[in-house]
């Protein structure tokens, strides 16, 4: 039971930072946190990705941790992947995805650069 609850936390946080990640600049009193968090998550991309291979989400490990004891199987390296397979019930490239996920991110980490040290 509480594998089923951290599965379900550890969802919704995946979903929550996605959607920080990429929209957190809109909001102008977020717009410091939006360039850390996105700081962070790249620091998990490329940092702990020289130990643990590039585009890794510490995460995702973790989510995926639980849904082995939970008995899936076959999951793919990325969570946005899986989400997509999910929603859409197909199975969707890697490279595509992983193009669908750093484009808008890296839009969004300019965008949030620019409006964090353009004169006030």
């Amino acid at each position: 039971m509480m594998l089923v609850f951290l599965d379900i936390m550890l969802y919704g946080l995946h979903l929550i930072l996605i959607l920080f990640n990429l929209l957190g600049w809109i909001r102008r009193r977020w717009l410091r946190v939006h360039l850390w968090v996105a700081g962070l998550t790249l620091l998990s991309w490329f940092g702990l990705g020289l130990f643990y291979g590039m585009g890794y989400c510490f995460l995702t490990d973790w989510h995926w941790d639980i849904k082995r004891k939970l008995g899936e199987k076959d999951l793919p390296a990325s969570f946005v992947e899986y989400f997509l397979e999910e929603i859409t019930n197909r199975d969707w490239n890697t490279e595509v995805v992983d193009y669908l996920t750093v484009v808008p991110f890296v839009v969004a980490i300019i965008i949030s650069v620019y409006l964090n040290f353009k004169k006030r």
